[in-house]
């Protein structure tokens, strides 16, 4: 049989991106997490759940992450482990149907959550390693970018599918369209609502079909005796070098903040819209219609500018538009919008957050764009899995940060708005760490020394 041509090697990766993200759209910020704190019934209690559980989360993975790279890059088959995780993906997925109103265990839905999350981070590090074998150096940035525009393309199918057929508003039972759930499914327990899970787990296998049959790997290899010790060993070692690689260092140090930063946004969205300006699931779906859009126009037009640029300029001017969101987010609530009072009645919350979500869209679709593009100068050709999973490490390092930080900052204050101010100083420490970054990386050895020195 002959080998899948370039170009399919290339749609078969989008569509990596197009079958995994209704996982973010749909369970992490736009149906699912404002129907938990439906569940719980109070915004701040839900929020402090949430964040705990996705950190529970995010330090499995950050332990795991880099050992399952440099395992990958001994044996040389990362295509079984995408198989694997993407079984992860798509049962915790499902399970999340389990969630009936005033009938379901929290801790068994983060649980199954945690798990599909887990599935979805670790597919996404074997698949962004393949990303420099798709083609030359100089076309990266723009297939990095078309096929994050391409992922956000598929969240927002899958989310204008649930918004009009199955998500039921909690007051009328009907969908946006004032339809009932289709298939049957009982809008009093929320079926409609809870198919968002087996939703997530069916497209998943569906449109992976196409990754599968055209993306191919390098020749598997027997691992070699002893390779998970000898993984092990690797990763210490490339830990220790880090020093010695000042841009590399840096740059790690700076995504580990400004990603965990941004991952806060897409989290908390949706339960922070629900509580503190009383959006219904509905609601909260037209702001991810909003986001998607914005994201994958924008992530197409930054995959342009990485590619005329680099992706360093692209990620400073996000980093600075994500700051201006997390600071004005504090100041929106139904009652004013920037310190001026608004009536009960106003649209002007409403308005101003959607401007926030499309702003979010915009510079959350481009930064993770190109920050994938910059992993790819920064790392070591050889040993491209082990370095995107340093790369989960360091946005997953502290990925129980972000979350633990605004549960205990909103179990502190009682407050959704000042729970999550830990955001704005996240983004801070990432622009100042960039300082330090190349835009080429570093060059020669893991051994070369090299003086730790502001980059333009």
């Amino acid at each position: 049989m002959a080998a899948p041509s370039q170009r399919k090697r290339i749609w078969g990766w989008y569509f990596f991106d197009w079958a995994s993200q209704p996982y973010n759209t749909l369970l992490i910020t736009f149906i699912f997490a404002p129907y938990v704190k439906e569940l719980i019934g109070d915004g701040a209690a839900a929020q402090s759940a949430w964040g705990f559980g996705i950190g529970a989360a995010g330090f499995v993975i950050a332990i795991l992450a880099p050992i399952l790279g440099a395992l990958s890059d001994l044996s040389g088959n990362r295509l079984r482990w995408i198989w694997f995780f993407s079984l992860l993906y798509i049962v915790g997925a499902y399970c999340l149907w389990w969630a009936v109103p005033g009938d379901f265990n929290l801790y068994l839905i983060l649980f199954s959550f945690a798990i599909g999350m887990i599935g979805m981070e670790f597919t996404t590090i074997f698949t962004n390693s393949m990303l420099p074998d798709l083609g030359p150096k100089d076309q990266i940035g723009r297939i990095s970018g078309n096929g994050w525009a391409f992922g956000y393309a598929g969240g927002l199918v899958a989310l204008v599918i649930m918004l009009l057929l199955l998500a039921e508003s909690a007051d009328t039972g009907k969908t946006f369209i004032g339809l009932d759930p289709i298939l049957g499914l009982d809008a009093a327990t929320r079926e409609g609502t809870r198919a968002v899970g087996p939703l997530t787990a069916i497209w998943y296998t569906v449109f992976m079909i196409p990754f599968f049959l055209w993306v191919r790997d390098p020749k598997p290899t027997r691992p070699p005796k002893g390779a998970l010790k000898k993984a092990l060993g690797e990763v210490v070692t490339t830990v220790r070098a880090l020093p010695s690689k000042p841009s590399l260092f840096a740059y790690l140090g700076s995504s580990m903040f400004y990603r965990d930063a941004l991952n806060g946004m897409y989290v908390f969205g949706g339960i922070y819209a629900a509580g503190v300006l009383e959006w219904s699931v509905v609601d909260t779906g037209i702001f991810g219609i909003i986001a998607i859009i914005t994201g994958a126009v924008f992530a197409m037009i930054g995959g342009r500018a990485d590619q005329a640029f680099g992706p360093k300029p692209v990620i400073t001017v996000c980093i600075l538009v994500l700051s201006f969101v997390a600071i004005s987010i504090v100041f929106i609530s139904r009652e004013s919008v920037y310190g001026i009072a608004v009536g009960p009645e106003s649209s002007l919350p409403d308005i101003a957050f959607y401007v926030m979500g499309a702003l979010i869209g915009a510079a959350g679709g481009v930064i993770q764009a190109a920050s994938r593009t910059m992993m790819v100068r920064q790392a070591d050709p050889e040993r491209m899995t082990e370095a995107f999973g340093l790369y989960a490490l360091a946005g997953k390092a502290t990925s129980f940060l972000a979350p633990t930080a605004i549960g205990i900052a909103t179990a502190m204050t009682g407050s959704q708005q000042l729970g999550v101010t830990p955001l704005i100083a996240l983004f801070l420490i990432g622009l100042f760490l960039l300082r330090w970054v190349k835009p080429e990386g570093d060059h020669g050895t893991w051994s070369d020394a090299q003086p730790l020195q502001p980059s333009a």
